[in-house]
């Protein structure tokens, strides 16, 4: 899917100046469901937590809080996509690896 999506920083009530993010252009939407899983682990026959898709090509990864942590690992493996998206249903944020910032739909 090549539809866009805008997305903006989270505004952090707790900070004075506002964190930014220098990753927001060129960004493509991805659908909940477009993969029954992690790719890297349904490919090693482990288990997840939850998912991300990243915002650069789609692959589908596991969080942070899985074993595998495959969603931050295919950011730092592929340069430029720094921004991966919540998978998880009724969940609409995103995350950039590089300026770890919480992002939400503009």
């Amino acid at each position: 899917m090549n539809e866009r999506h805008e997305w903006r920083v989270a505004v952090d009530p707790g900070l004075v100046v506002q964190r930014t993010c220098g990753h927001l252009d060129g960004l493509r939407e991805v659908s909940a469901g477009t993969t029954p899983g992690c790719e890297d682990c349904l490919r090693a026959g482990r288990t997840w937590v939850h998912l991300r898709a990243c915002l650069s090509c789609g692959h589908v990864g596991c969080c942070d809080s899985s074993s595998g942590q495959h969603a931050h690992r295919h950011a730092r493996a592929h340069g430029g996509h720094h921004v991966a998206r919540s998978l998880e249903p009724g969940e609409d944020w995103a995350w950039c690896y590089t300026d770890e910032v919480f992002l939400r739909p503009a």
